[in-house]
């Protein structure tokens, strides 16, 4: 009767030893993730402290930004599993991309084949600024060219916050989301926590993410989360085995 008063978890304590992350910024030196390979090497042995079995790492792929390739993503990947071995990191681990979508990727899925997280899924991202005004045109191209998008961390995108509909519309366009696991904690802020609650209550995530750029992620882990829709939390998280490989 009295569960309400219950000390909420830690964010840690939800993830069991079958998580599988499929969002994370780890290869060195190629976006806003791990600086060096320094940082690679203690950001991956937590990860396996957590508690994670696999890790998807995701670069970005952002046009005149983030100028990354899936030939130059699996060549860092390659090189960084050999340099994780030797320090005797186990934990397996393969490379997809975070792409960023605008005119450039609107052509470029066309013409190029995309570095998935698993067979045909693909994440993508948008503007925090304001999404792109052809975003739907976008997304069914995209599953017309035979993807399946999963948008990362929708709960970040502020625009959307007083204008719910706009995520129905999203889910009705075949976009699965992403939920960024601190945002449970509140690490993004608590208007990006309250509507994390929303969409879980809503039973609008598929999947969830680390998104972990660096040691303060991290330690983020040790925090206890702030929303209150733990079950559906949990099996958001279970959905991740999924992506087992």
């Amino acid at each position: 009767m009295l569960s309400f008063l219950k000390p909420k978890p830690r964010l840690r304590e939800l993830l069991s030893d079958s998580y599988i992350d499929i969002h994370s910024h780890l290869l060195p030196g190629i976006d806003d993730g791990a600086k060096n390979i320094s940082d690679t090497i203690k950001l991956a042995k937590a990860f396996e402290q957590i508690g994670f079995s696999q890790f998807v790492t995701t670069p970005h792929i952002k046009n005149h930004f983030w100028d990354n390739s899936a030939e130059t993503i699996l060549a860092e990947q390659k090189q960084t599993a050999i340099t994780l071995e030797e320090n005797n990191i186990k934990i397996p681990f393969r490379a997809a991309a975070e792409y960023f979508m605008d005119d450039w990727f609107e052509n470029h899925f066309k013409t190029e084949k995309l570095l998935t997280i698993k067979d045909n899924y693909v994440l993508v991202e948008i503007s925090y600024i304001n999404p792109p005004a052809q975003l739907h045109k976008i997304l069914f191209d995209l599953r017309v060219a035979g993807y399946t998008p999963i948008l990362a961390h929708p709960e970040r995108y502020l625009y959307y916050h007083k204008n719910f509909n706009e995520y129905e519309k999203l889910k009705k366009s075949g976009c699965l989301f992403q939920l960024n696991l601190l945002a449970t904690t509140g690490y993004y802020g608590n208007e990006v926590t309250k509507i994390t609650e929303e969409l879980l209550k809503k039973g609008m995530y598929n999947f969830v993410g680390s998104d972990v750029h660096h040691r303060t992620h991290i330690k983020s882990f040790d925090q206890k989360i702030k929303v209150n829709s733990i079950s559906a939390l949990k099996e958001v998280i279970k959905n991740n085995t999924f992506f087992k490989f």
